[in-house]
């Protein structure tokens, strides 16, 4: 299991390169795909590119206990006791995070790993050149750290809830639900 300064490691150096274009939806589910761009510690010239998804399931009830009802599925199981450090470290750095509370559930599905013999800024630029040329509106360029790799795709996955709170609450304040 990662320790607290490998968490804190990941979490500073996790860039997402390229967002998707559309948010959490309130209502409904939401899939997004995500290319990991990663280099393995010991190996120079060497990036892993990791391809999968993650799907925020639609809130179904309002949680009394914020973030503890937050499901993760499909990650390894040391991924709560991940998540929870970071969500510890947010809010030491003074995050709102009372929009927890709608008992989010994260699904990632199948990932699939691929080694390239080039450095990262080479691979990084044909991977964003990919997506400018595809222009996929579900995908997104994380770039993060090899043995940590899944704490990117959960600071991914907890930014887009953050970038999608505004319009969320919005949604539910409409139907009167808050």
């Amino acid at each position: 299991m990662p320790s607290q300064d490998d968490i804190q490691y990941a979490m500073e150096t996790t860039r997402v390169l390229h967002e998707p274009d559309h948010r959490i939806q309130t209502f409904g589910e939401t899939r997004f795909e995500f290319q990991l761009l990663s280099e393995p510690m010991d190996q120079v010239g060497k990036v892993r590119i990791r391809t999968g998804e993650v799907e925020a399931m639609k809130p179904r009830i309002l949680r009394p206990e914020p973030y503890r009802d937050i499901e993760l599925e499909g990650f390894d199981e040391n991924a709560r006791a991940r998540f929870d450090r970071m969500v510890e470290k947010l809010k030491e750095q003074g995050h709102n995070l009372a929009f927890l509370q709608y008992g989010f559930r994260f699904k990632r599905g199948a990932v699939n790993e691929e080694l390239i013999h080039d450095p990262i800024e080479s691979v990084r630029e044909r991977v964003l050149e990919d997506i400018r040329r595809t222009g996929n509106p579900a995908r997104a360029i994380i770039e993060g750290v090899d043995d940590t790799w899944e704490i990117s795709v959960l600071k991914f996955a907890f930014e887009m809830i953050l970038r999608s709170h505004e319009i969320n609450t919005f949604d539910l304040k409409r139907k009167g639900l808050i």
